[in-house]
């Protein structure tokens, strides 16, 4: 039977309370968990399955979007306890999520560190430092654009890029449904692009969030957000 499970998992950062929505894929022959939140979240995605009758060990493949911190940190450490997991990633973002090349985000960081003002600098040293702590996890097969994954039926790759060079959304047939990871957010229930400010391309960006909204899929399930259902 195939299954689609949004994960609720709350991520406090600061004073401030966040959430992110995973989702997992489940058929009869895999279980799929797309991201896998901050560094040293383990433990909370562990309990989030849990609470929704999976057993962690059941995982059996992560599809990582992209290599931010805040989908990336926790694969490495889900990597170590369940070794027999696969990590999916696009050929473009593999080797950032491996390690062999530097994140792009902490390039970018490092760069408006510089120009913080001086009350801004501890802040923005902290950040620096979070992705630095992002611990590389080696890829076990790269995804190419419009790549069709036997999972539930059928997923198709969507190529998204613009948050970051190489970021994938995931199309689930099945469900009718899009798995945006940061290509789209929801902010009070609109769609809008996660922190433009910070996005590496913003005219490409603007145009993968617009090619998910004219999608024909009925939902779009954000990573920062949850679920968006269309009205047509």
């Amino acid at each position: 039977m195939n299954e689609l499970i949004i994960l609720k998992i709350e991520m406090p950062y600061g004073a401030v309370k966040d959430y992110i929505y995973p989702a997992v894929l489940c058929d009869d022959d895999s279980c799929v968990l797309m991201d896998c939140g901050y560094v040293g979240s383990l433990q909370k995605i562990e309990e989030a399955l849990r609470q929704d009758g999976l057993s962690p060990e059941a995982i059996t493949h992560v599809i990582l979007t992209h290599h931010d911190h805040d989908h990336v940190g926790a694969a490495a450490a889900l990597k170590q306890e369940y070794p027999n997991v696969r990590i999916l990633a696009s050929a473009e973002e593999a080797p950032y999520v491996s390690g062999s090349k530097k994140s792009l985000r902490l390039e970018q960081a490092e760069r408006l560190q510089k120009e913080l003002p001086e009350e801004q600098q501890a802040f923005g040293a902290a950040f620096c430092d979070l992705l630095r702590s992002v611990e590389p996890v080696q890829v076990d097969r790269v995804l190419q654009e419009d790549e069709r994954l036997p999972f539930c039926g059928g997923c198709q790759v969507l190529a998204t890029p613009g948050h970051t060079p190489g970021h994938i959304s995931l199309y689930l047939k099945e469900f009718d449904t899009i798995l945006s990871g940061d290509a789209m957010a929801l902010e009070q229930g609109q769609p809008v692009l996660p922190n433009p400010q910070f996005t590496l391309d913003l005219q490409r960006a603007k145009d993968s969030m617009q090619r998910l909204l004219s999608h024909p899929a009925q939902s779009i399930i954000c990573y920062h957000g949850g679920l968006f259902k269309k009205l047509y």
